[in-house]
């Protein structure tokens, strides 16, 4: 698990409760729970969002939060390593040879790399069917993001919808003036929900949600460019110095140190 979304998650909502209770003690506490706000802005910003979405992309929106605190199983260090092998064993062993590696790979992209290679596909064309796919799997990721931006956007404008219910209830009692404050506070415990939603959980998640996405769009597009550099006959070290290219300075110091490359001259 993701131990930084976790949290950050939980930091967030303590954050809150700790500043209701320091601020009003902590039967002030009560005050800031209203079911009929809750109703509006939850219920409301995510009618907004279904109306936006196809109920599927709606339904797959809504799953993409939990993949904000898993852990990523591979990073493009592991992706080169693992091109630098293939690369090795095709320099020794011949391209066929990459189909018997093949069976021991979990990556179904390099794997349906590897066999577009063993099969003989002319190199454009395996590019442009990798990066097909590569476009097809963003694009997916973009509709997740997109309904965690998008029920951001629609919180806080729900919140002020449920403020403005709430003062026109506090004007149709102004005859009382001992309701104006408690009415008022009610208004506003709306936008205060609001703004929760927005920046507490969508625009966090959206954040992490599109880190994973460039992160894992790099691997594709490292896989890609390792695969074609093998299909082509390049020498390990060299698809090695080319790939790690993608990497940060720092990282690719640390994979420099790891001994990425066996290699064969």
């Amino acid at each position: 698990m993701d131990i930084a979304s976790l949290a950050g998650l939980v930091l967030g909502l303590v954050m809150v409760v700790v500043g209701i209770i320091t601020s009003g003690g902590v039967s002030a506490f009560g005050d800031f729970i209203d079911i009929p706000s809750v109703v509006i802005t939850i219920g409301g910003s995510l009618s907004g969002v279904l109306m936006s979405n196809k109920v599927p992309d709606f339904i797959n929106g809504l799953k993409g939060m939990k993949l904000i605190f898993k852990t990523e199983t591979a990073d493009a260090g592991e992706v080169i390593r693992n091109i630098i092998n293939l690369s090795n064993i095709a320099r020794k062993e011949g391209l066929l040879a990459l189909e018997e590696a093949a069976s021991g790979i979990e990556d179904a992209f390099l794997k349906k790399g590897i066999m577009l290679v063993v099969d003989g596909t002319d190199p454009e064309l395996v590019r442009g069917i990798l990066e097909t796919d590569l476009v097809c799997v963003e694009d997916r990721h973009k509709k997740v993001i997109g309904f965690w931006e998008k029920w951001g956007e629609l919180g806080p404008a729900w919140g002020m919808i449920g403020t403005l219910i709430g003062l026109v209830n506090m004007l149709n009692k102004m005859s009382d003036p001992s309701s104006i404050g408690p009415s008022m506070a009610t208004a506003l415990i709306t936008t205060l929900y609001g703004s929760l939603i927005a920046n507490w959980i969508c625009s966090p998640t959206a954040e992490k949600l599109k880190t994973l996405n460039a992160n894992e769009i790099m691997m594709k597009e490292v896989t890609v460019e390792g695969l074609l550099s093998i299909q082509a006959g390049e020498n390990p070290r060299v698809i090695e110095e080319k790939l790690k290219s993608f990497l940060s300075p720092a990282v690719r110091e640390g994979f420099s140190s790891e001994g990425g490359a066996g290699g064969d001259e």
